[in-house]
């Protein structure tokens, strides 16, 4: 599990708990997220992913980790990757990074691997489902400060998690960081990760 900016491996916390219960080996993966750039944390990233004594490695990222993925993914990478899952992954842009940096003096909190990042234009790697799941219960400092586009998760817009090639898409009504605690996103991940599908009208069970 990657997390996102200014976070720590620990916000998986429960995200972890829920996984484990559903019968997957967990571990986290931290790194400088203001730092260091996307290029040397993918290189990282790559590093741990290959260090897994594992049959199959899953991977699932929260915003910008999911970047950090995505990244991972537009490269040649270890054949035992199996799926990947984004939550609140902004891989078209972030329009509150965007205005963030442009603000004198707030550039450096954006932190480097964010300011790195482009649009995916690389093939991602074949054979790796990729599951994304958005938010749009917009309570946070984007609608209000930044004018972010609706319908929103506080923090990233729908619109931006977009990703051209994803296997599955899901949209919860849960804010940016409510989806490290969130019971239905944990139930979705689980199912990505064991299906390759996420579990969509008719298909949720109580």
């Amino acid at each position: 599990m990657v997390h996102g900016l200014w976070m720590h491996g620990i916000v998986f916390h429960f995200l972890r708990r829920a996984l484990v219960r559903c019968g997957f080996r967990v571990e986290t993966f931290s790194y400088p997220s203001v730092r260091r750039g996307l290029a040397a944390n993918t290189d990282r990233l790559a590093h741990f992913v290959a260090g897994r004594d594992a049959e199959k490695v899953h991977l699932v990222g929260h915003s910008l980790g999911g970047l950090l993925i995505l990244n991972l993914l537009s490269r040649p990478v270890a054949p035992h990757i199996g799926r990947a899952v984004l939550m609140g992954t902004p891989c078209r842009g972030s329009h509150c990074a965007a205005m963030l940096a442009g603000i004198p003096g707030c550039a450096r909190i954006v932190g480097h691997s964010m300011r790195d990042w482009q649009e995916v234009a690389s093939p991602l790697t074949a054979g790796v489902e990729i599951g994304v799941i958005a938010g749009d219960r917009g309570v946070g400092t984007g609608p209000l400060l930044f004018g972010l586009p609706k319908p929103n998760d506080g923090i990233v817009a729908v619109a931006e998690t977009q990703l051209a090639g994803a296997t599955d898409s899901l949209t919860l009504h849960v804010a940016h960081s409510e989806m490290l605690f969130s019971k239905a996103c944990a139930r979705q991940v689980a199912a990505f990760l064991a299906t390759g599908h996420f579990l969509h009208d008719g298909d949720e069970r109580p």
